[in-house]
């Protein structure tokens, strides 16, 4: 190749390497004509390519192996079978394997193992990035605490960086330009080596796909609206509640950085939590009352959870209660009648008797939010999953408060 160049360098480095101070041509002269040389080397080292196959396989075809001696035909086929069936199997690849075949191997594969095979070759790379293999991972491991207001922010985020790179540390937004629209046009194995010698990979995964926002959550880039149990580290004023916090995974511990909004001045350090500590939102704002749909069917004995906060200007939180009985009533499931009155008695047995937290009254009709100086109780949603009820009753303390 070098032999084939070596009357042309004159040119070339006419072109190539201008004067400093005063240019011959324009910019773009220089640039076509190094795109010109690289077409040129491309087109020659398809052509080396073509020209070393075409020759291997005229040597195949046309040169035949002497005759073999007379065999008996029944062990003449059956020796030819077995060398053809041996040599099949050692140049057989997971690629020749039926589709559906592959389906059910790619299946079986955990997130990291998926990753490392889509970086075998184009076709694995989409069959191993495809949303439905990866629909099952999301919801295995993501579920539980990601809800509907992590999935609205992320679809904002895919139409943002739909037709731009965004930069992830700066925030920035960066244009692919014309070597990536080159790249598009000319599949050139030095341009490509060029990009992906960058500090981030060209050939990016779609933005919009699973995978994408999987690999968002894991390296923990993407914060996203959940909600805390015990927030502040199990503090004594927060026990037994739920507050909104935006969170963020910690690979290397398996924890997440949760952010609480600010309760009047004093703005909440950054805490790290477990995940059982961490549920998806629930679907109301913390600054908007909830609609307490379920007052008609509130019955002794049945798990809720109330809004409550300290003053109109801070945002609310969810605590976990009972449904206790009357006074007047004896507490006999048969003789019963808390369920006909209009009076709900709400109980928080994480406190002593006695005190001002431990009973809250309210009117099963005429219900709205209501408060004092201790502060305010918003809506009220009945705790129905099995699931929810176990997740509060592990956070219930030792002792009860005063």
């Amino acid at each position: 190749m070098s032999l084939f160049l070596k009357p042309f360098l004159p040119f070339l480095l006419l072109f190539i390497r201008p004067l400093p101070h005063k240019p011959v041509f324009p910019s773009w002269v220089y640039e076509l004509a190094l795109l010109a040389v690289l077409l040129c080397r491309e087109a020659m080292h398809h052509s080396f390519e073509w020209v070393k196959n075409w020759s291997i396989s005229r040597t195949v075809n046309f040169n035949f192996p002497p005759a073999m001696p007379f065999r008996d035909c029944g062990s003449l086929q059956g020796e030819v079978g077995g060398e053809v069936a041996e040599s099949a199997l050692a140049t057989m690849t997971m690629l020749d394997l039926p589709e559906l075949t592959i389906e059910c191997i790619l299946e079986k594969l955990s997130p990291a193992e998926l990753c490392k095979m889509s970086g075998v070759c184009s076709y694995l790379r989409e069959r191993c990035t495809s949303d439905h293999l990866w629909k099952r991972h999301m919801k295995e491991k993501w579920s539980r605490v990601v809800g509907e207001e992590a999935w609205r922010k992320w679809e904002m985020q895919v139409a943002l960086r739909r037709d731009f790179d965004v930069g992830e540390e700066t925030g920035g937004v960066r244009s692919k330009g014309w070597m990536g629209w080159l790249g598009c046009l000319w599949p050139l194995s030095w341009l490509k080596r060029k990009m992906e010698d960058g500090r981030k990979p060209w050939r990016i995964l779609p933005v919009d796909s699973l995978i994408s926002f999987y690999q968002a959550l894991e390296s923990g880039r993407f914060y996203f609206p959940a909600q805390v149990y015990n927030r502040e580290n199990g503090n004594a004023g927060f026990l037994l509640s739920c507050y909104d916090a935006e969170i963020s995974y910690n690979s290397r511990t398996n924890k997440f950085y949760a952010r609480y909004p600010p309760h009047g001045k004093r703005v909440p350090a950054i805490e790290e939590v477990t995940w059982e500590r961490v549920r998806a939102p629930i679907g109301t704002s913390a600054h908007d009352l909830h609609i307490s749909d379920c007052l008609t069917e509130l019955n002794p004995g049945d798990h809720i959870e109330i809004q409550w906060r300290r003053n109109k200007k801070f945002p609310f939180g969810w605590w976990y209660g009972v449904v206790g009985h009357l006074e007047v009533c004896d507490r006999d499931e048969h003789r019963c009648c808390c369920h006909a009155s209009d009076t709900i008695v709400l109980e928080f047995n994480h406190y002593a008797p006695g005190s001002r937290w431990r009973r809250k009254i309210i009117n099963r009709k005429e219900y709205r939010e209501d408060g004092n100086e201790d502060g305010f109780y918003g809506g009220i949603r009945k705790v129905q999953k099995k699931e929810e009820i176990s997740v509060w009753k592990q956070f219930c303390p030792a002792e009860v408060q005063d």
